[in-house]
């Protein structure tokens, strides 16, 4: 008997341990078992061109585009990004605007994203003609005091924060800057 039950737990083990093994595997949170698909929580390193050890892990954020759709800092993963938190009614952030439509035409397919986060009070009604108008070719996110709270509580705008591919803040800058200092930091950490 204490061998067949020896035997019993052997197999028991066994199996929970392949099931273990298996990649794509994990378990739903409220149950034990398997599900197929599912995300690891670590994710997968992605290629950078800098050494991004000493830097600090970007925010995440959940913010919606202009066609609703959620967007969140993952969703870049892999990808260069400028981050610019802005309003349609600032002057020195509507002087951006053409530089970084333009490197967005130029860096997109090398694997940058520019990113505008919109910290207008009037929302989508006043982001989607504006970036329709000007011809805005990068994704465009509806700000929240929460976003601007998680990247240290924007204070003034233009602000600007360049991300490496990995998600960590590589470069902040308050105010409005020449499209050189962008271009500059893009090629860097793209390795051009």
């Amino acid at each position: 008997m204490k061998r067949a039950t020896h035997l019993a737990l052997t197999i028991v083990t066994a199996g929970a341990l392949a099931l273990t093994a298996l990649p794509g595997l994990a378990c739903a949170a409220d149950s034990k078992k398997p599900v197929a698909g599912a995300a690891s929580s670590t994710p997968a390193p992605v290629k950078t061109y800098i050494d991004t050890s000493q830097l600090t892990a970007a925010p995440d954020f959940k913010l919606v585009d202009l066609t609703g759709k959620v967007n969140s800092l993952a969703d870049y993963r892999g990808k260069v990004m400028i981050l610019d938190f802005w309003a349609t009614w600032c002057g020195p952030c509507r002087m951006e605007i053409p530089h970084f439509i333009e490197m967005q035409k130029l860096y997109g397919e090398k694997g940058l994203q520019i990113v505008g986060v919109s910290l207008d009070q009037g929302g989508k009604d006043d982001v989607a003609p504006f970036a329709k108008n000007k011809g805005i070719n990068y994704d465009m996110l509806l700000g929240t005091n929460e976003a601007a709270m998680a990247y240290g509580g924007v204070k003034g705008i233009p602000t600007t924060f360049v991300i490496t591919q990995d998600g960590k803040i590589y470069k902040k800058y308050v105010g409005v800057r020449p499209r050189e200092t962008f271009e500059s930091d893009v090629k860097a950490l793209l390795g051009i």
